[in-house]
């Protein structure tokens, strides 16, 4: 048990050239096993362009220069790269970080790496399957006679980048006001009495963040709204085991 105890005390006190060592071979798993998953999932981009596609089927897209949908392809390799190999990254930075953190710091940054990549993945594709087609249909029912609609796939590929990805920024929500609470920045309290406050906030960050329509905004605001209201559900529990540990 002794040289157990001796062996770890001396894992824990790196010399500085050992960080760096250590934070250099990281670095190169990491670049590695990203750059691997983007070239194994270029071979899936056309699959997925088929299904973006099928969204709107009645919109026939266009490319208006020679290099971009082959630019759209690679775009389309690298967001499904570091989606794909998000977990090997985020672990390669934990085993790096964790050794520095205290059990109740590492314990906070587990929980809200879980809790949030699962909200994120619903934000994303609640966004997805719901809110795309509804505001692609909505802009297209702006036509006028001598106006026809010539839409290029990167545009439309923006779109849906832009969408997916603020929708799932703002599933984000529950989680960081919990993250909040449990570091005691807030209190459930203070959340509930400004209330009408942050709703109205709401609103205005879903007219930023969405197209100048009614529909699309209503899409994210009232989402976001529910999310407020689940985080502060989940807030009042962190609160209350909070004060019942200390």
């Amino acid at each position: 048990m002794k040289k157990k105890k001796t062996k770890r005390s001396k894992d824990d006190k790196l010399t500085l050239v050992e960080h760096l060592t250590e934070l250099r071979n990281r670095i190169i798993y990491m670049a590695v096993a990203l750059v691997a998953a983007i070239l194994l999932s270029y071979n899936f981009s056309e699959i997925l362009v088929k299904d973006m596609i099928g969204i709107v089927p009645d919109i026939n897209f266009v490319f208006i220069s020679p290099a971009e949908l082959l630019l759209s392809y690679i775009k389309i390799a690298v967001i499904i790269g570091l989606v794909v190999s998000a977990p090997f990254l985020i672990t390669q930075i934990w085993l790096f970080v964790s050794p520095g953190l205290e059990k109740k710091e590492r314990r906070t940054i587990v929980f809200s790496l879980l809790f949030g990549g699962v909200f994120f993945i619903i934000g994303g594709v609640f966004a997805y399957i719901v809110v795309l087609p509804l505001m692609i249909q909505f802009f297209i029912g702006f036509q006028m006679e001598g106006i026809e609609e010539m839409i290029s796939f990167s545009s439309y590929l923006s779109l849906v980048m832009n969408t997916v990805l603020s929708f799932g920024l703002i599933f984000e929500m529950p989680s960081i006001m919990v993250i909040l609470t449990r570091l005691g920045v807030v209190r459930s309290k203070f959340l509930r009495q400004n209330r009408k406050y942050i709703i109205l906030v709401i609103f205005v960050l879903a007219a930023v963040l969405t197209p100048p329509d009614i529909i699309s905004q209503a899409l994210l605001a009232l989402p976001m709204i529910l999310l407020f209201e689940l985080g502060i559900f989940l807030s009042r529990i962190v609160e209350r085991k909070r004060d019942v540990g200390e």
